[in-house]
């Protein structure tokens, strides 16, 4: 007859085992993150016109313009600029941020399984 409660083979040691690896990897994310937040990534639009930069806490933090794309006449293209690069340097730093995630996490999908 089998035995009710408790965990056949040991399993609190396991339990121990996998909730300290749990927190290791936890710890290992929290320090990405903080150095994830001081790093900077810039993208570029239209052949380098326009240079987008945003921090590790998607915050951007600067914009630079060529003077030929300063056109008074043409505020759409410079507003077209600006978004494109802005986007693109947030997809940069989203790809940044998943492969540090993705070195502590194993390919886990950046989270844990539970």
């Amino acid at each position: 007859m089998a035995k009710r409660g408790g965990f056949p083979g040991g399993m609190p040691g396991n339990m121990t085992n996998l909730m300290k690896q749990a927190q290791k990897m936890q710890k290992q994310m929290e320090e990405a993150q903080k150095e994830l937040e001081e790093q900077e990534v810039t993208a570029a639009a239209g052949g380098g016109a326009v240079e987008v930069t945003v921090s590790g806490k998607r915050e951007i933090t600067k914009v630079k313009l060529s003077e030929e794309v300063v056109d008074p006449d043409d505020i759409e293209m410079l507003e077209d600029l600006i978004m494109a690069a802005a986007n693109e340097a947030l997809r940069k730093l989203d790809e940044v941020s998943q492969q540090s995630m993705a070195k502590i996490t194993g390919g886990l999908g950046g989270g844990l399984p539970f």
